[in-house]
């Protein structure tokens, strides 16, 4: 099999996509962590449902829109590219979410396992990466 035979195999080709894209849902994690007022998985670890479910919609969302990413772009990456471009969209909607609910603090109300908000938060991140997902492709 030839250099270029084997990054051209569909089977390399996956792999490559699913690591870089794991790679960088560990970024996102991280920067979602440092976006917070608290510590994601210490309250997920503590039963904290409300934070699990807006983490979830959290990987939900930054998966999402990663597989417009691949759907669309064939070079890795350009997919990178787009991919954290969707990613930098969504962080920016999070905190567009905290701004526009002046009522409430929503990091505050996830910290105190405010199922509700949990479950708006986990709703708002799944349903923008169908947006965002959509504009990057």
């Amino acid at each position: 099999m030839t250099k270029t035979a084997f990054w051209n195999n569909s089977f390399v080709e996956a792999a490559g996509f699913f690591s870089v894209v794991v790679l960088c849902l560990i970024v996102s994690m991280v920067l979602f962590e440092l976006v917070t007022k608290y510590k994601n998985w210490e309250q997920i670890k503590n039963g904290n449902v409300a934070v699990a479910l807006a983490t979830g919609g959290k990987i939900f969302g930054v998966c999402n829109i990663f597989r417009y990413s691949i759907e669309r772009h064939n070079s890795l990456p350009e997919m990178i590219l787009w991919g954290l471009f969707g990613f930098s969209l969504l962080v920016f909607a999070y905190i567009l979410f905290e701004f526009l609910t002046p009522k409430f603090n929503v990091d505050k109300e996830s910290e105190n396992d405010n199922r509700s908000v949990g479950f708006i938060s986990l709703t708002i991140s799944v349903g923008l990466s169908f947006v965002i997902g959509a504009s990057i492709s």
